[in-house]
């Protein structure tokens, strides 16, 4: 085990909330392997980085010398998380969860120690618990309790219809708690009201309460929500390796800090040297390559990391830039928005045609898609512009 202001700082790492943070800290000190769980329903076959925000974290907890138990909710998938969600989402069939559950295994090894990793299913304990148990389970908490959930409380003021069963998720959630006896559960920021729940549950049981560590949800390729397959703005950790670059490498330079803070394993001080030499001149896109092939040999390996970026070099100077583009020197003398530029090199007609070819992913700076129609460019900026897939210009801000 390592000193505990030392882990307490790699726990703290792109955490968002720790609840509570004392209660850790006491356990820290106690010197032995603490219990870490953290549930993911299977109700899709792959995983995406988004996804990989929590796993992360266990890898970091393993690291540090504690148990992770990695829950899959084979029992809570067939109730359908209503976190987030405005309608009853649909439950999945037996056959289908425990399909996906075989692929959930396979692809988290990529990250975590098979060796210090147990898997659980939660159904072992709650089809023990039988419909008694449930009725029993159901019994600790109120109506008026459930509502204080915010999807809960929007869609009830909305009219909208609310199952019985949905209730239920919470408490399921809690009583996996108490049935591992965890003493941290790690969850994303929409999860707050479910964490809580098992601390409430461990209390009335006699346990001392688990440790609540919640983590930001990673923004998607588009810079605003979060990832998510059915926005199609995910990077899915079974995409090929050049697919993965190449999606890596369309994110904005903001958004590239946010993806090396949440999904990067180097060290602090290292990324701090990365922001550093950007600062000095290293061109975001350099440090941006190294990014896409640490995740891609993550999930891949170093080779496929490799090839992957030497393909992107030779698409790029093949497809990406004419040899005959004009150069364009324009004089602000302040930051430009990326719209009025366009239009000032003549790139577009108008401002708003600019910004709806941002939105349709037509618009490039030196090869990389631009996600933000609303975004600015540095003064002292020169770098290839290009707008759909003609047009181009060498663009100096001055």
């Amino acid at each position: 085990m390592v000193d505990v202001q030392n882990a307490l700082a790699e726990i703290q790492r792109g955490a968002e909330e720790i609840l509570v943070e004392q209660e850790l800290v006491e356990k820290l000190k106690e010197n032995r392997p603490l219990k870490i769980k953290a549930g993911f329903d299977p109700t899709a076959p792959d995983l995406h980085l988004g996804h990989t925000v929590l796993i992360n974290k266990l890898r970091a907890f393993q690291q540090l010398g504690h148990e992770v138990i990695f829950l899959i909710g084979d029992f809570t998938a067939m109730i359908g998380d209503p976190t987030g969600k405005n309608v009853t989402r649909k439950p999945l069939s037996k056959e289908d969860v425990l399909a996906n559950a075989e692929t959930y295994k396979e692809q988290v090894f990529k990250i975590l120690d098979p060796a210090k990793t147990t898997v659980v299913f939660n159904s072992e304990w709650m089809e023990k618990l039988g419909s008694a148990g449930m009725i029993k389970l159901a019994a600790r908490q109120t109506v008026a309790r459930m509502l204080e959930r915010d999807d809960f409380k929007k869609r009830y003021a909305g009219g909208q219809p609310i199952a019985l069963h949905e209730f239920l998720y919470p408490l399921v959630q809690g009583w996996d708690s108490v049935a591992l006896e965890s003493d941290v559960e790690l969850g994303g920021t929409d999860q707050k009201f479910n964490l809580l729940m098992g601390r409430e549950l461990q209390k009335e049981e006699g346990q001392k309460p688990q440790t609540v560590l919640m983590m930001p949800l990673l923004e998607g390729l588009d810079g605003v929500q979060k990832m998510s397959k059915s926005l199609n703005n995910y990077i899915g950790i079974t995409d090929a390796p050049n697919d993965m670059f190449g999606k890596v490498m369309s994110i904005s330079d903001e958004l590239m800090w946010r993806y090396y803070d949440l999904l990067s394993f180097r060290p602090i001080d290292e990324i701090e040297g990365l922001k550093q030499a950007i600062e000095e001149g290293k061109n975001p896109r350099d440090v941006k390559i190294e990014l896409a092939k640490e995740l891609i040999a993550r999930f891949h390996d170093d080779a496929a990391a490799e090839a992957a970026h030497q393909d992107f070099i030779q698409r790029f100077q093949k497809n990406a830039i004419p040899d005959d583009i004009d150069e364009v020197t324009i004089t602000t003398g302040e930051n430009t928005g990326l719209a009025a530029l366009l239009k000032e090199a003549g790139l577009v007609a108008s401002t708003s045609e600019a910004m709806r070819m941002v939105k349709q992913g037509a618009v490039k700076i030196d090869g990389e898609k631009v996600a933000d129609p609303k975004s600015e460019v540095e003064l002292g900026t020169t770098a290839v512009f290009q707008v759909g897939k003609r047009k181009f210009a060498k663009i100096t801000l001055a």
